[in-house]
């Protein structure tokens, strides 16, 4: 894309997965990128591979260091860093509290240091990475599908609020991805996403071919639209299905 040719582009979460899978494919498209992982040893990994600088640390308070390794400005910000955090409605408070903060406010934080020079400049590109939990919802993992809700809803009010003043914003939601946070889901994530995974390289390329149509919602799994229409238009016929897939997992020992 003529558009990151020289862009300077921030991934959080990069040392691996999704986050890798992007902060390579903007380099390759000659982005200056900065690779941001809460893991510093991977952090420097993957942006010793690419030609990238690494500015390891907390996803919630990179922007400002970030910026200043890229030399004064940010013009992609890809909020990657996520947290899988499965459990149920009674999961302790601070799990609750952990998905809520890397998940959600993360993403706030970073708009909120972003948008200042965003809109008076015109420009800037937020790109979430919500997941397919975010539009529909994920058994056994209440915290990360609640969370991944918000995050989605953050990224669509962001569009719609900002999107006339040169704001634009993508919101990745695919569903199995072959990352550790696939691992993490355990056996609800071997039930429901692990039949149709996919590789990360394959984010990267549905996002790129997002960014090229200016869309919103990129669904590197397109069957997600069916799931997620049906989940509009029929309620009641799609909990029940979920419902009889949770019932599946429960008896299959959980």
């Amino acid at each position: 894309m003529s558009t990151v040719q020289g862009a300077h582009v921030v991934v959080t979460g990069a040392g691996g997965g999704i986050g890798a899978a992007l902060a390579r494919r903007f380099a390759a498209e000659g982005a200056r990128v900065v690779v941001n992982d809460l893991d510093p040893a991977r952090a420097k990994a993957v942006a010793d591979e690419i030609g990238a600088t690494a500015v390891p640390g907390d996803a919630s308070a990179v922007v400002e260091e970030a910026r200043d390794a890229l030399g004064g400005t940010v013009d992609v910000y890809c909020a990657n860093a996520g947290l899988a955090s499965p459990g149920d409605a009674f999961a302790d408070e601070e799990v609750w509290a952990a998905a809520w903060d890397v998940n959600v406010m993360a993403h706030v934080r970073a708009a909120r240091a972003l948008l200042p020079g965003w809109l008076e400049r015109g420009a800037g590109r937020f790109v979430s990475t919500v997941s397919a939990a975010g539009l529909l919802t994920m058994v056994g993992a209440a915290p990360y599908s609640v969370t991944k809700h918000g995050a989605y809803a953050f990224a669509e009010w962001l569009s719609l609020t900002y999107r006339h003043r040169g704001i634009k914003v993508h919101a990745i939601c695919p569903q199995g991805v072959r990352t550790d946070m696939l691992t993490a889901a355990g056996s609800a994530g071997e039930l429901v996403l692990a039949p149709t995974a996919i590789e990360p390289e394959d984010v990267a390329d549905a996002l790129f071919a997002g960014m090229a149509q200016d869309r919103f919602l990129i669904l590197p799994h397109p069957e997600v639209a069916d799931f997620y229409r049906v989940r509009a238009a029929e309620p009641e016929r799609w909990l029940g299905g979920m419902n009889r897939i949770q019932r599946t997992w429960e008896a299959t020992g959980r």
